[in-house]
């Protein structure tokens, strides 16, 4: 193996020990073996870590660029080579930590595709009335409820634990990014989704999970996800629709209620106020269209931007 093939094995190591998360640890080991290929032409052993210049690193993001990966795909990569060198730099195994001298590209500003109060509503209540042959009815309506009533990420939902749960207050301790812990508020329908739902949970002994698969095990994201898929696509007809949906669509409602930005902050678990902030910007794009189908100046003012 190689000098920089084992430093990606002690930085990884290093980030298991830190608990970072399975989706973090998979990413960061998939761009760090593909950056250790770029560096290892056929029969070729790559440079040890001390002799990676910064001209080398910007010809290896430069490859990037030309397979046409999207801005967000190269900047996951730069992140992980950057932790990767500072990891390096801080046990001494280069002088210098070279890689923070490459330019972040800046990401596309997207405003979130959020839908509408009355359409997740309107789904919600289809899976709840739906007469659908679907063996975890129930569990699958608490999933959509605690989605959209705590605005939780899927990997914090999956993640719940029986013991996380205060029926009596409704509250819900909730594990986000970095092992963050934050409490959240669920609402009555979700409180009776729950109490139907509990009533007929069948688990392993000892599991902890809310949330079980028909093994009696914890439920996987990616069969959480699969589940949010299939019932948008099936009761909806939208298959855009994904947990994250919800989660925008908690922040957005909430915000257009009139709901405080930083108690929205603190209840989506955001480190930074600016990350909150895109909601606001969803929130103007439709009054902004409001105002463009309602108001007669709106006429004006669309033959001023022709």
């Amino acid at each position: 193996m190689s000098e920089l093939a084992e430093a990606i094995d002690r930085y990884l190591a290093s980030l298991r020990i830190k608990n970072a998360s399975p989706h973090t640890l998979r990413n960061y080991q998939s761009d760090l073996r593909q950056f250790v290929d770029y560096f290892s032409p056929p029969e070729t052993e790559p440079p040890s870590p001390a002799a990676i210049t910064p001209l080398d690193l910007r010809e290896w993001l430069g490859a990037l660029y030309d397979q046409n990966l999207n801005v967000t795909s190269i900047r996951r990569k730069l992140a992980a080579v950057r932790s990767l060198f500072h990891f390096m730099s801080r046990e001494k195994t280069i002088p210098a930590n070279v890689a923070r001298l490459l330019r972040t590209p800046k990401a596309p500003k997207r405003v979130p595709v959020v839908p509408t109060a009355e359409q997740t509503n309107g789904l919600i209540d289809s899976v709840a009335a739906t007469e659908m042959d679907r063996p975890f009815l129930a569990r699958d309506l608490l999933l959509f409820e605690l989605l959209y009533g705590c605005g939780v990420r899927i990997s914090e939902l999956v993640g719940i634990n029986l013991e996380d749960i205060d029926r009596n207050e409704r509250w819900i301790r909730v594990r986000g990014k970095g092992r963050k812990e934050r409490q959240v508020p669920y609402a009555a329908k979700a409180a009776t989704a729950m109490d139907k739902y509990l009533t007929i949970r069948t688990a392993k002994p000892n599991e902890k999970a809310l949330f079980v698969s028909k093994r009696g095990r914890r439920l996987a994201t990616r069969t959480a996800f699969g589940i949010v898929k299939f019932y948008g696509r099936i009761l909806a007809g939208d298959s855009s629709l994904h947990p994250h949906s919800f989660r925008h669509a908690y922040a957005t409602h909430l915000l257009a209620d009139g709901a405080d930005l930083r108690a929205i902050q603190e209840l989506l678990g955001h480190a930074t106020l600016s990350t909150t902030q895109k909601y606001t910007q969803v929130s103007l794009t439709d009054l902004m269209a409001v105002y463009d189908r309602a108001h007669p100046k709106a006429k004006e003012r669309r033959g001023a931007h022709k």
